[in-house]
């Protein structure tokens, strides 16, 4: 399979990437999922924001999905239990 010349340009564009820019932009990603892994956790800290008085099986189920994407996120990661 031949690539198509925008899969082209993007090789030849990361090829040029220097090891210090690689290394940022990991180091900018890594800020990024604490930053946002951060905020995760403040929200459930905070019950995410429902009082005990207000918790319906709806919220059962949203805590429950998100814990189904945290799942999916430390099996990628290969730490799942």
């Amino acid at each position: 399979m031949k690539p198509d010349n925008n899969n082209v340009a993007v090789y030849a564009r990361v090829s040029r990437i220097t090891p210090e820019e690689k290394l940022a932009a990991f180091a900018a990603e890594t800020e990024r999922a604490r930053q946002t892994l951060a905020a995760l956790l403040a929200h459930i800290d905070d019950h995410s924001g429902i009082a005990p008085e207000d918790v319906t099986w709806a919220s059962v189920e949203t805590a429950h999905h998100i814990n189904e994407l945290l799942d999916e996120i430390a099996e990628f990661l290969g730490l799942a239990k």
